[in-house]
């Protein structure tokens, strides 16, 4: 039987959103292939034999004492040595910041074709075909990849991480070889932040600010929204660059590419950059006073009016949704 395998992220310990997105995706492919699905993870994890839910077979855990924290080199030296050994005929990596990183290092390598930051996939005349934005996400294009076993970063959140299985995987833990001395840089400290909301990538619910909220001090009404709307704060390049908010929160071509559940733009344009880092969320909502902004374009909804008014009485409206049930 064919293989699909999916190269999974974790954090703290445990698996990330987007391993069980990536998993899930694989399954529905795996399905129309008659393939199984096999996920790998880059050291050991706690809750590996979970990812049976979402369709994987076996989670195969490369351990080496060069592995304990990330670097480009090791990484990609055991995850190629997986690879190598089990065949596959296509391997998922999530594009999140660490899977860019890494797939074009592992593509290299192996000398496979890489497909980056799709947002769908599918089997059509028995081959894989998949879908990615281009020219700044103006045109979306399906291609089928011909090379043997290529390499295909999904867009975080572009999929549904469905639990359609019941058992669960089977665990193996694989002793592979990386070559300490090829690791050229090396993770010495980490500082994690503690608390505070989830990274743009991984939000369900972003509530985005631009240039048109004139100052950083205004942006306390889009944190009181993200609050009661449990979401994550984005922001503008325009935002981001006159020093009003974090490179962190930046969404769009030169900052973070998002796909959530929900994404308000507040006083946002919708430049073809910003655009372009947000266009594949479900559910736009748009708030601008001009009636013309690009941003009404790919709004689901749009609200002509000041922000300055506009987002006061939708934080209060929901606030009040709520507490009455």
């Amino acid at each position: 039987m064919s293989t699909l395998l999916v190269l999974c992220e974790s954090k703290s310990g445990k698996l990330k959103a987007v391993t069980r997105e990536a998993v899930s995706a694989a399954a529905k492919i795996a399905k129309a292939l008659n393939a199984s699905v096999v996920a790998v993870h880059i050291g050991e994890v706690e809750d590996a034999a979970g990812l049976g839910a979402f369709g994987a077979g076996k989670v195969i855990q490369a351990v080496s004492p060069e592995l304990t924290a990330y670097s480009t080199e090791g990484f990609a030296q055991a995850a190629a040595e997986v690879i190598k050994t089990a065949k596959p005929i296509a391997v998922f990596i999530p594009a999140t910041i660490r899977g860019k990183d890494l797939g074009p290092r592992l593509a290299a390598r192996l000398g496979h074709t890489l497909l980056s930051d799709c947002t769908d996939v599918r089997v059509a005349g028995g081959k894989i075909e998949i879908m990615r934005p281009m020219y700044a996400g103006k045109v979306n294009m399906w291609a089928r990849p011909t090379s043997e076993c290529p390499l295909i970063g999904l867009r975080p959140k572009a999929f549904l991480a469905e639990e359609t299985g019941t058992a669960a995987a089977q665990v193996e833990s694989r002793n592979v070889t990386v070559d300490a001395g090829k690791i050229r840089a090396r993770v010495v400290e980490e500082k994690l932040q503690e608390g505070g909301p989830v990274d743009v990538t991984e939000a369900d619910i972003i509530v985005s600010g631009g240039r048109g909220l004139k100052g950083p001090e205004n942006f306390g009404m889009i944190e009181e929204l993200a609050k009661i709307l449990g979401a994550s704060v984005g922001a503008s390049r325009a935002a981001v660059d006159a020093g009003w908010r974090p490179h962190s929160e930046q969404v769009g071509q030169t900052g973070k590419v998002v796909s959530p559940t929900l994404y308000v733009a507040v006083a946002i344009s919708g430049a073809v950059q910003h655009l372009a880092g947000m266009n594949s969320s479900r559910v736009i909502v748009a708030i601008n006073k001009d009636a013309d902004a690009p941003i009404f374009k790919v709004a689901t909804y749009g609200i002509v009016g000041d922000a300055f008014q506009v987002v006061p009485a939708l934080t209060e409206a929901i606030g009040k949704a709520k507490a009455e049930g």
